[in-house]
């Protein structure tokens, strides 16, 4: 099968025919249909990321049909759609997951980071951590769902019942997850790049009842802030715009250091919370409130062989929306 390999920090990812793999106990093998490129993904290639397997095929969007079962695995047929997300299998019996906190594993594995993903035709999926899609959707729009979509929702959550919700960074998971909250009766602000013009007008589109520059201090209070962008100076800002008992959730894996700020930007009970993987249950609430908000993701699609030029536009920030690989 064709698969883009990543092999070392600094070097573009590499075309390559590799093996296709068998799929074990527990597991399916997926013909890929498309695979969406996340900000993980590049955290991973650009060395923010410091744990990867390596060599390395990328990719935790993925979305495709079951192409062959693993030795007694049941509840999935050849040819059925399904998607995989980055957490890709929790281990079970460590305290975490024995709290139902499968996203805190400590044995934990991660698709397109500790074993192969979806920059592929082909990839491997532990069936408890894979999900069962729509038939009749198109794989593309789907592909995002699956990291921008959840990671928003968990963040979502993170935020509770918040009715000014600011958002800041509005790419792949922000243009979901602004669509949920207005669904929910929330009144969405949006924070992008400073002087993101394109960006600010996708958000009021999408139904923001305010687009600016993230360095811009909020036009009302917040209850809650998501933070996206990988930006820690972005922290401090976000808790001078709460109002007391606000809550700022940082919805990404990596972030730059957060500068020093005063204790009064904090006081009062306001909060700093992070975000780390999903949990099935995520899934399980996700895919019908998304189906019920009516979401429709914005998507660029690329060939397999251009996922450097995906990455690369998503690092330069000249993408609306999401960047999706289709094999």
């Amino acid at each position: 099968m064709r698969a883009m390999v990543f092999e070392r920090v600094g070097q573009p990812l590499t075309l390559k025919d590799i093996p296709r793999p068998e799929p074990g106990p527990g597991q399916i093998l997926i013909r890929v249909e498309a695979c969406g490129v996340c900000r993980t993904d590049l955290h991973i290639v650009d060395g923010e990321l410091t744990h990867p397997k390596l060599p390395l095929v990328p990719g935790h969007e993925v979305v495709g049909r079951v192409a062959a079962l693993g030795p007694g695995v049941e509840g999935f047929a050849e040819g059925q759609r399904v998607g995989v997300p980055w957490l890709g299998h929790a281990c079970g019996h460590c305290p975490y997951c024995d709290m139902g906190r499968e996203n805190l594993c400590d044995e934990p594995l991660f698709t397109g980071y500790t074993f192969d993903g979806g920059y592929a035709e082909y990839c491997l999926a532990h069936t408890d951590f894979t999900f069962p899609l729509p038939e009749d959707a198109d794989p593309v729009a789907l592909a995002p769902l699956l990291c921008a979509g959840l990671i928003g929702y968990r963040s979502l959550s993170k935020a509770g019942a918040a009715k000014v919700l600011g958002l800041y960074g509005f790419g792949a998971a922000a243009h979901i997850l602004c669509q949920i909250a207005i669904h929910q009766g929330r009144r969405v602000l949006a924070f992008t790049r400073d002087g993101d013009q394109a960006a600010q007008d996708f958000a009021r589109r999408l139904g923001a009842v305010w687009a600016g520059d993230s360095s811009a201090p909020s036009p009302e209070p917040l209850d809650a802030a998501i933070i996206f962008a990988p930006v820690g100076a972005l922290v401090p800002a976000a808790l001078k715009s709460l109002r007391k008992g606000g809550r700022v959730v940082c919805g990404g894996i990596h972030m730059s250091d957060i500068p020093a700020f005063p204790y009064d930007d904090l006081w009062e009970e306001r909060e700093i919370v992070s975000v780390a993987n999903l949990t099935r249950a995520d899934g399980e609430e996700f895919f019908p409130l998304a189906a019920e908000a009516q979401v429709k993701t914005e998507t660029v699609s690329y060939p397999l062989d251009q996922a450097n030029a995906a990455l690369d536009d998503l690092r330069a920030g000249r993408l609306q929306g999401a960047a999706v690989l289709v094999p």
